[in-house]
Formats: structure tokens, sequence, C-alpha cells
């Protein structure tokens, strides 16, 4: 697997899986938006205001109560640098999970539609089995579908 996943207890068994998206699923990013206003979207100014999310609360119960059974997969479009502020944000939270995927160093550029439908591809030759996800950008649901990967949208209230 790549370098810069992260397993929360050590390497696993890959098996039934879902994987859940953080930004606008788990983690309130609305107080952060503001980066992305205007012509010029300021992402290193919108990532690293990251530690300061609030918990979507609700959402995070909803995964707590998933099958013992499932892998909890945390696949999200931050970049790597950000992994360190994301397992702690994880940690202060005691958010369930078991894998947590990030962009890698050669991804930043990547656009999250494309990172997200290679990642999954990962996940599959490696051995996981997605049922479903959680997302809250309608483009990576609607590639999660043309991907055969039942998802559920969740509005963020981020994408108009």
């Amino acid at each position: 697997m790549p370098a810069h996943w992260v397993w929360r207890e050590g390497p696993q068994v890959p098996g039934a899986s879902a994987i859940v998206d953080i930004d606008g699923v788990l983690a309130d990013a609305s107080h952060r938006q503001w980066h992305l206003d205007g012509p010029v979207r300021d992402w290193y100014g919108f990532f690293d205001a990251a530690g300061g999310d609030a918990l979507l609360g609700d959402h995070a119960e909803l995964v707590r109560c998933l099958d013992a059974g499932l892998q909890v997969v945390l696949l999200t479009a931050r970049p790597h640098r950000l992994r360190e502020l994301t397992l702690e944000w994880i940690g202060r939270h005691g958010l369930r999970w078991d894998l947590l995927a990030l962009r890698g160093p050669a991804q930043n550029m990547t656009r999250s539609v494309r990172f997200k439908r290679e990642a999954l591809a990962q996940l599959r030759s490696f051995g996981f089995l997605p049922l479903f996800a959680l997302e809250d950008d309608p483009r990576i649901v609607e590639m999660y579908a043309a991907e055969t990967l039942p998802c559920l949208y969740v509005h963020s209230g981020y994408y108009g």
C-alpha cells in the first residue's frame, strides 16, 4: 500500500469496507470555505485550517453504528502533508476508522474525482471489498456510481 496511507492499529487483512470522506462528511469545513471564494483559490489556507473543524457528530455516530465487521476507510483528498493534523483531529474526536488514505506527495494537483477513482481501484487491488461510500461531493458520488459502488450522498452545502 502507499506509504502515506496509515493503518490505525497496524496492517490488517483487507476485507469488506465502507469508504468515508472526511471534509463535509465528518468534518465541518464551513469555517474555511472562504479560502476557495473568488477567482484564485487558496488551497494551502483551506487545508491548513482543517485542525479547527468542528465534528459533524450525527455523521460520526452513523459511522460508529456500522457493522463491527466492516473496515472503515477514511478516503480524503487532503494532501499527505496534513497526515499528522488529520490524525490528531481524528483522535481528538474519537472517530471510528481502520485506514486513513490521503493524497500522495505526487498527487497534490490531481483533481479529487480522479484521485478517489484511482484510490478506489488501489483499494480493490489490495483486496478491499468496498460495500458503499459516504460522500458530499456530487461529482464523486457520480464517479462511485460509474464504478458500481453504492454511495450515500451527504449534503454539506459546499457544492452549490
